[in-house]
């Protein structure tokens, strides 16, 4: 089984060291180049809303989650939303509509994947193409799953998404940092920032005064009730695997063993083998994420409990006002 190797350390740092240092002309050149892609970008207009979802800073940040949580409330509004993602990590390239009946995750991606089990989902790089094609089926409204620096499609909304343990970092961008834009940038394009988890950076506080800040913490499914006592052998392979494993803790669960994975792992028949023996030990019970379950073979999905999570957001009108904002604002 690969194992995790983890960000770099020194993206964590709040006064940068030597390494984002000596990676500062490298950080230069990728803003350099965000730049130049804003000014030549000439950007589809769709006669549909659209949502974007989208985070300034790599690895795991909740996004997808609040993907799910909008295309929800916006269903339960009568409306039709189609999900446009890029389908990072899989095989295809689009675009195309993911079908869960003869797509699987490595063809498609672990997050569009796990998406379309209960909405349309289109993967392709050129997000205006992919917009045009989900207006000819039907769709109402379009939540972009990241994209914020995807310009080939007018925004309607657009939503940054920061982990509240992690915040931003140490501020720089790749590879002094975990940034993919400067930060003044991303946040000039921001209709609202979305804040998951504890607020530990006190980021709240170094916003701009006029850019909304809303609080939402990630919370299980009644699934975890199950583990509170048990022997866990947790997996996971998702940006910041760390909450995760809180999660399973403050549940009760009483963790065996911890193995993480790179973001968005491709599980091979030895990992999956390997997982397995683990499961099989007396007393344990192998756990792991939704987004890591359905990449797993179906012979060992029915030994291991997944666990979903969603969004409980501090002030339970807030999401509903950004959907007002979005489907008046077209």
């Amino acid at each position: 089984m690969r194992l995790k190797l983890g960000p770099p350390h020194f993206w964590k740092e709040e006064n940068p060291g030597w390494q984002a240092r000596a990676l500062a002309p490298a950080s230069w050149i990728v803003g350099t180049l965000a730049h130049i892609r804003t000014l030549r970008a000439s950007p589809a207009v769709s006669p549909l809303p659209v949502l974007c979802c989208g985070n300034l800073s790599v690895g795991g940040t909740g996004k997808t989650i609040l993907v799910h949580d909008l295309a929800r409330r916006l269903e339960n509004r009568g409306e039709k939303p189609h999900i446009l993602s890029r389908g990072y990590g899989g095989k295809l390239q689009g675009p195309l509509r993911v079908d869960t009946a003869h797509h699987t995750a490595q063809d498609v991606g672990d997050e569009p994947f796990m998406l379309a089990q209960q909405f349309p989902v289109w993967i392709g790089a050129n997000r205006a193409e992919t917009a045009r094609l989900a207006a000819e089926s039907g769709a109402t409204c379009l939540v972009m799953d990241d994209g914020l620096q995807n310009l080939s499609l007018r925004q309607t909304l657009r939503l940054i998404t920061i982990d509240g343990g992690a915040g931003l970092g140490n501020g720089r961008t790749l590879p002094a940092g975990p940034l993919r834009e400067p930060v003044s940038k991303g946040l000039s394009r921001a209709d609202a920032v979305v804040l998951i988890g504890r607020d530990d950076t006190a980021l709240a506080t170094r916003l701009p005064p006029h850019l909304p800040c809303l609080a939402a913490k990630l919370i299980p499914s009644a699934a975890i009730r199950r583990l509170q006592g048990k022997q866990v052998i947790a997996f996971a392979g998702i940006g910041r695997p760390g909450k995760f494993f809180d999660m399973l803790s403050d549940a009760g669960a009483a963790p065996m063993r911890m193995i993480t994975f790179d973001d968005h792992h491709d599980y091979t028949e030895r990992d999956c083998r390997r997982l397995s023996v683990l499961s099989h030990q007396p007393g344990a019970v192998l756990v792991t994420t939704r987004k890591d379950w359905v990449k797993l073979p179906d012979w060992l999905r029915s030994d291991v409990v997944v666990i979903d999570v969603e969004l409980l957001w501090a002030d339970p009108e807030a999401p509903e006002r950004l959907l007002d904002l979005l489907l008046t604002n077209v």
